[in-house]
């Protein structure tokens, strides 16, 4: 799908409500507590060093600066999606990677990506409202029936993202794993048009699994030994794919997935090399972008800049 001159402007970021983002970090403290200097969400993090080598496809379609030819530096950082930085990684089934490109003259643009192809809820509303009956359910006001009756009754735009969880196997390692970016953003080309994309990180190793069994007998932090044995052999290499979409694809709805036969174009590798010490106040916003891209309307894609802001502020606080 091609639009010329679009009537909005997706670089800007869609007002969302500061109260809001702070109820939703404070539904997430209460979660697990507060962990001093830790992220709210997906706390338990490795950062590797990085370099992406574009492959010049998406220069048709995009000025963005890190997609052209030249290679940019990076910092992945590779986490589980627990609250806890503690939890072992075997009790947090869904996994994410989050990639800084460091672009010509000192900006930075992110991708966000995580191990389910949707996101579970499709308003910050219905987002913070998801936390505080998982919280409930913590209290024993709730059971795990009654908590996943409430979410596919009152959620109905959750189920897909269910279906995905329940269906997740174990990683055998953080290079091994798919990670979908999720929301929607646009390419901006030289002459205008604008283009819906979604992004995906594929290994170059394939995508490799354990069994309940085996990853139950993993040492807590196995992830991390795992990536830090195989670093020390050879690079990490990732695959980023961008799909795009055609005319009907949501482009504002995070839980719905588009379909499984739209074009798509390898955008270059990244090339993971060692693990580093994370980069005091590295924040991953993933509606940090560069010319040439755009956000779409996503309204939790655009919530997340005001969250992650909140979060950063707290855990800032806290050093």
């Amino acid at each position: 799908m091609t639009t010329s001159n679009p009537d909005h402007d997706h670089s800007k970021h869609i007002t969302v409500s500061s109260s809001i983002a702070s109820q939703t970090v404070d539904a997430i403290e209460n979660i697990s507590g507060v962990h001093s200097g830790y992220r709210r969400a997906h706390a338990k993090g490795i950062c590797c060093q990085a370099v992406f080598r574009p492959s010049g496809l998406a220069a048709p379609f995009t000025s963005a600066p890190h997609l052209q030819e030249q290679e940019v530096n990076a910092i992945a950082r590779f986490s589980g999606s627990s609250t806890d930085p503690l939890v072992a990684d075997f009790m947090s089934p869904a996994k994410g990677m989050a990639v800084q490109f460091m672009l010509p003259g000192g900006d930075v643009t992110n991708l966000v990506g995580a191990t389910i192809p949707v996101f579970f809820a499709r308003t910050p509303e219905s987002f913070l409202d998801m936390i505080r009956a998982v919280h409930r359910a913590q209290e024993g006001t709730l059971g795990p029936l009654d908590l996943l009756q409430e979410i596919t009754s009152h959620f109905s735009e959750s189920k897909e993202s269910l279906l995905a969880v329940k269906k997740l196997m174990p990683p055998s390692s953080y290079a091994e794993c798919q990670y979908y970016c999720i929301h929607v953003y646009f390419f901006n080309d030289r002459e205008g048009n604008s283009y819906p994309v979604k992004f995906e990180w594929i290994p170059a190793t394939g995508v490799h699994t354990l069994s309940i069994i085996e990853a139950a007998q993993q040492p807590d932090d196995y992830l991390e030994e795992e990536l830090n044995q195989r670093l020390k052999f050879e690079p990490i290499v990732f695959h980023l794919h961008a799909i795009f979409g055609e005319k009907g694809d949501p482009t504002d709805d995070p839980t719905t997935a588009w379909p499984e036969d739209r074009r798509r174009i390898d955008l270059g590798q990244l090339y993971i090399s060692d693990i580093i010490k994370e980069p005091v106040d590295l924040l991953m916003d993933p509606t940090i972008i560069t010319e040439g891209m755009a956000l779409s309307n996503d309204p939790i894609l655009n919530f997340r800049h005001t969250t992650y802001a909140v979060s950063h502020d707290r855990r800032h606080q806290e050093r």
